[in-house]
């Protein structure tokens, strides 16, 4: 498209014309012009900037190691991209692996019941299942976590790995 805009340009059509018959803008045409006359070429510059020190196959290493383990650190990125001799900053890792969606985030935190906890509320449900309507009206049930049964069912997956909290459910019953 580009050469054909300089073809017609030579020929001595103007701006106006050379737009019409290829249905381009007249400001597209007057930019291609005006890259041609001032670089001798209409093909795509190279940008000006620094190389990238990342490689293509290092990249897409980059990619598959934190797919495979979303938790590693970009220091032991870092590390694993050394042992095939590309020196690079853990931010330059980070940047790279952002440009790609794999963005660093901080696990969402949830209630971790333990084998212990299980079993005493299991023993307590097992226990307390033929009790009387009047032992549970006096039955205080306190929490220092807030637990939504709604939510509660929507608390797996890979946004909750850290299991940082502990429940803390505690039932103090009227004996």
């Amino acid at each position: 498209m580009r050469t054909e805009v300089i073809e017609i340009y030579q020929s001595g059509k103007g701006y106006k014309a050379i737009s019409k018959a290829l249905g381009l803008q007249r400001t597209t045409v007057r930019a291609i012009i005006h890259k041609w006359q001032k670089h001798g070429t209409v093909v795509n510059l190279p940008r000006s900037g620094w190389p990238t020190k990342i490689t293509p196959r290092a990249q897409r290493r980059l990619i598959r190691e934190v797919t495979k383990d979303p938790r590693t650190t970009s220091k032991e990125l870092q590390a694993s991209l050394a042992s095939i001799k590309v020196s690079v900053h853990d931010s330059t890792i980070r940047k790279r692996l952002g440009k790609n969606g794999l963005h660093g985030r901080f696990p969402r935190r949830k209630p971790l019941l333990s084998k212990k906890n299980i079993r005493a509320r299991l023993n307590f449900a097992k226990k307390h299942l033929n009790d009387c309507q009047d032992f549970w009206e006096n039955t205080l049930w306190t929490d220092e976590s807030k637990l939504n049964y709604n939510n509660f069912a929507k608390m797996s997956g890979p946004k909750f790995l850290q299991s940082a909290v502990k429940d803390s459910l505690q039932v103090i019953a009227n004996a």
